[in-house]
């Protein structure tokens, strides 16, 4: 269906509709609700989000609202003004949302100096604040896992560590996130096609199309994607006011969501937040496709790793040392 505004004759348009998906309720039920009933029953059990006695324009949409990679950009400016008018209604805060596309000629690809990080987790603290993560209940997309150097075992590593006196001694520590994978399971698993990757190398995710069932979650094998249990909280005045709607808006509950190498950030010239955060200089991340390019000549130079690589997924995430 087509993003439609409301007309005068609400009532009969409405009721044409609830007979088109057969039920209707006066719950608050999103389209994307709609399609993850259809999905998992596989009956179209009508859903749509209206108050008793009125339709609500941004719900309906939401509701009719198209896939992002079919959206015009006069569709795609009108599903940003909804967006803005809903994070000003649940949280008071005024903020953009735009639409950076990627830059042609431009693969990204994230270098991380294993010799240099310390475990200081100033990348998380970043992410979190650039990324407009729920505080409550904590969200983060990066974890730094803290290794036995005599071991250096995944399975018994320690992502809770405590202390700002790192590193700590015989510790070795590995920060991991989304590897924007060329070959990545996440999106081969996904039922209704919300998340897929981009020619810049980045694996987004439409948050208005997910139906949040944890297909990816399982799929992936670098625990990457985050399911939003509850409504974000994340406190007006820290609230990050520059969005993008592929990226760091404020997602709604019930969607998985995921690093997107700051997307609204990079696309625009910019590193990620968390590489700007690193006190050490550990993290470099750039164009593969440029010779100029730091992270080109550390491949070039460097030996460098990739977590899993038996797993075949091809990641844009690279570990080194000097």
């Amino acid at each position: 269906m087509k993003n439609s505004a409301l007309s005068g004759a609400d009532k009969n348009w409405m009721s044409k509709l609830k007979k088109a998906i057969g039920h209707y309720t006066s719950g608050g039920i999103t389209r994307r609700s709609f399609i993850k009933g259809m999905f998992f029953s596989g009956t179209a059990t009508a859903v749509m989000a209206a108050s008793k006695t009125s339709v609500k324009k941004d719900t309906v949409m939401k509701f009719l609202q198209n896939h992002y990679t079919d959206m015009t950009a006069e569709q795609k400016e009108s599903v940003f003004g909804r967006i803005r008018r809903e994070i000003k209604r649940d949280y008071d805060a005024d903020v953009t949302v735009d639409d950076p596309k990627p830059i042609p000629g431009v693969k990204f690809v994230y270098c991380l100096n294993l010799s240099l990080c310390n475990g200081n987790r100033k990348c998380v603290e970043a992410c979190v604040k650039e990324n407009n993560l729920s505080r409550d209940p904590q969200m983060q997309y990066i974890k730094v896992l803290e290794l036995d150097t005599n071991t250096l075992n995944l399975e018994k590593s320690n992502r809770y560590y405590e202390g700002e006196s790192v590193p700590n001694d015989g510790k070795f520590y590995l920060p991991v996130q989304c590897m924007q994978c060329d070959n990545p399971p996440c999106v081969k698993v996904c039922p209704v096609q919300a998340t897929w990757k981009e020619s810049d190398g980045i694996v987004v995710v439409d948050y208005d199309w997910c139906i949040g069932c944890r297909y990816c979650q399982v799929a992936c094998p670098y625990e990457a994607r985050h399911f939003n249990f509850a409504t974000p909280t994340v406190p007006k005045e820290e609230i990050n006011p520059n969005q993008s709607y592929l990226s760091n808006r404020i997602r709604p509950r019930g969607v998985m969501e995921k690093c997107t190498f700051c997307l609204h950030r990079t696309r625009k010239g910019q590193y990620p937040a968390c590489l700007e955060a690193c006190p050490t200089g550990a993290r470099k991340f750039g164009n593969i496709l440029d010779p100029e390019s730091e992270v080109y000549k550390i491949l070039k130079t460097k030996t460098v790793l990739v977590l899993k690589e038996e797993l075949n997924t091809v990641p844009s995430f690279f570990y080194y040392f000097d």
